[in-house]
């Protein structure tokens, strides 16, 4: 839907200011939710060990070519319906108003879910650097001071959000690209062994239901983020041209970059060895794999030096913050578009003179403030059990609606033919669709390596399912509220005619 008011007043005014941001403005705050330096070190040594040794850059590399494919329809779509609530504006128009209004509350749950999951991160992590450093201060007031700044950003223009985010994330891409070419060109201790990394063979070694599906469960969710392109269609400067242009550009990066960083690692420790050199670096106290991104900065001091590590080191907690005003910027539009289309109140539908979404970022900030807050009182450990439990519930949600938009995809063009071929409408969407559907079911059999969550007594590397009563409440909860949201939006009935109106027109 165009809107085409002008910003007059922070009361009267429920259009995001257009015209901020170019195709590189986009990708940004999208390459930065993917927090890549984040994911090479703590997805990529748990895939390696845990899942399909060297062939983790090649489950990487699937998982984006599924996601490229997603893409196709995503960005067609764009082109039909410009809405900063992508996801469920795009399933209602495709699916029905109820079952899209469902998926706006799940997008939303799993954007301030994995926004919680990095603040635990951030916090924990950086009471450590600094404790180390001599200043030891507790994990939840960094999160607060966090929290803080980035609640500020986000009630400037868009535009300066890109700005910042586009410093960090240039730093971060940078860093894993000179390491990556560093050990690359060295050729590491076995030289290349592109079929040990990227055959179909070693790819699929151990099947779905074993250590291949434990690759493909981390490297679904390292992705998360990629797909918010479109959230900002009513910002960007041509939301038609920008936004599939950006969606494509954001995915070929995230995967090129996991790829290559992720095979560079291999090499560095050599193909044969990497398992066994990979627990070897992470070990800590005899525990493998207590300290995951010791295997990157290991690899950078040998093939670079003592100095790229201590750069990544700092790096990684830049990468987090970028990550949260990210996810605060899209957990914010959500909540906006739910309010200015009167499903929540109108009050959270208007934006600044900065062309923000104030209100709605404000309560974006109070929820996660809130739980940061309980997480304290209670004694939870920010890493353990803040950054898995929600990076775990986020990430099923997300797949869960990307595969619910494929579906839409389809739907949509059969009532809607345009121009448009049968590749975008229908052959693009549907693989993707089946891959997601699989990588659905390998997050959710695998959520005890996620997020932490195994019944007792269970290995969860060498068993699917076996978790814990709280595991199935987390995996539970994006489908019992998409269940819920399609059942109050039928019972609402004309109530939320507006809703349908304003924001699925």
């Amino acid at each position: 839907m165009d809107r085409t008011e002008t910003v007059s007043s922070a009361e009267t005014n429920t259009s995001l200011r257009r015209g901020r941001l170019g195709v590189i403005g986009v990708v940004f705050f999208v390459v930065a939710a993917a927090a890549p330096l984040v994911g090479m070190t703590g997805a990529v040594p748990i895939a390696i060990v845990l899942g399909n040794g060297a062939a983790a850059p090649g489950a990487y590399l699937v998982v984006g070519l599924t996601l490229l494919l997603f893409s196709v329809g995503y960005a067609a779509m764009s082109q039909r319906v410009t809405n900063a609530g992508a996801f469920f504006a795009y399933i209602g128009r495709g699916l029905g108003k109820h079952l899209g209004l469902g998926a706006a509350f799940v997008s939303l749950i799993a954007y301030i879910a994995i926004q919680l999951a990095i603040f635990g991160f951030f916090g924990g992590l950086m009471s450590g650097q600094m404790a180390g450093l001599g200043l030891e201060l507790p994990w939840w007031l960094w999160t607060l001071i966090a929290w803080a700044i980035v609640t500020a950003l986000s009630l400037t223009s868009v535009d300066v959000g890109a700005k910042v985010l586009g410093a960090l994330m240039l730093l971060e891409v940078l860093a894993l690209i000179i390491t990556a070419i560093a050990i690359l060109v060295d050729g590491g201790p076995e030289g290349y062994n592109f079929a040990a990394s990227f055959s179909p063979a070693a790819i699929l070694a151990g099947g779905l239901a074993g250590s291949a599906g434990i690759a493909f469960a981390f490297a679904f969710a390292s992705f998360i983020g990629f797909e918010a392109t479109a959230i900002y269609g009513e910002e960007s400067k041509n939301p038609k041209r920008i936004v599939p242009r950006a969606t494509y550009l954001a995915v070929g990066l995230i995967t090129a970059l996991f790829a290559l960083t992720a095979f560079a690692l291999v090499t560095g420790m050599g193909a044969s060895a990497v398992v066994e050199s990979t627990v070897e670096y992470s070990t800590v106290g005899g525990q493998p794999l207590a300290d995951p991104a010791a295997v990157l900065f290991t690899l950078a001091t040998q093939y670079v030096g003592g100095w790229m590590a201590t750069v990544m080191s700092v790096l990684v907690l830049s990468s987090l913050f970028a990550g949260l005003l990210a996810f605060q910027n899209a957990a914010s539009r959500y909540i906006f578009a739910l309010g200015r289309g009167g499903v929540l109140t109108k009050a959270l539908g208007r934006v600044n003179p900065k062309g923000a979404p104030q209100n709605a970022s404000l309560v974006t900030s109070v929820i996660s403030g809130l739980v940061i807050l309980a997480f304290t009182v209670f004694g939870l450990e920010p890493i353990l059990n803040m950054f898995y439990w929600f990076s775990g519930l986020a990430v099923v949600a997300i797949v869960l609606i990307e595969a619910l938009v494929c579906v839409a995809v389809v739907a949509f063009f059969r009532r809607n033919k345009g121009s448009e071929n049968i590749f975008t409408t229908t052959i693009a969407p549907v693989v993707a669709c089946i891959g997601l559907l699989i990588g659905e079911y390998l997050l959710m059999s695998r959520f005890g390596l996620l997020a932490g969550t195994t019944a007792e007594g269970v290995d969860p590397s060498v068993t699917s399912w076996g978790l814990s009563p709280l595991g199935w409440v987390l995996i539970a909860v994006p489908f019992v509220v998409l269940a819920v949201g399609w059942v109050v939006s039928k019972v609402a009935g004309s109530e939320n005619e507006e809703f349908i109106r304003d924001e699925l027109s």
